[in-house]
């Protein structure tokens, strides 16, 4: 919980600051994710460098997280259940699982073979 109280502050003093670096670093962990638990590559075989770009794609080509075209059927079914259902101490917490969830899927996409 401290942790999630200096994340809740930071955003507060810098919000613009911690968006972009919250969303660099949920494509990031969607990369890895997508490459250790679904295309199962092991430490020995990750791509760094696959990450990295991940990672500056969400730092700097993402709005986060209402802009990107991919969300355009994802994100009106999750905001829906999210206004609606979820009390709102914890909207943003849902919203940034979904997007690991969609970062880990947009990462496996881009990068098959």
């Amino acid at each position: 919980m401290a942790l999630w109280r200096a994340y809740q502050r930071a955003l507060a003093v810098h919000p613009w600051k911690v968006q972009v670096l919250t969303a660099g670093s949920l494509m990031g962990l969607g990369d890895i994710i997508s490459q250790q638990l679904v295309e199962r590559r092991g430490l020995q075989e990750h791509q760094t460098g696959r990450t990295l770009t991940m990672v500056s794609l969400g730092c700097g080509f993402v709005d986060y997280p209402d802009a990107l075209i991919t969300n355009y059927y994802l994100w009106p079914a999750v905001q829906l259940a999210n206004f609606y259902l979820v009390p709102l101490h914890y909207r943003l917490a849902v919203v940034q699982c979904v997007a690991v969830i969609w970062n880990s899927y947009l990462s496996w996409k881009a990068h098959q073979r």
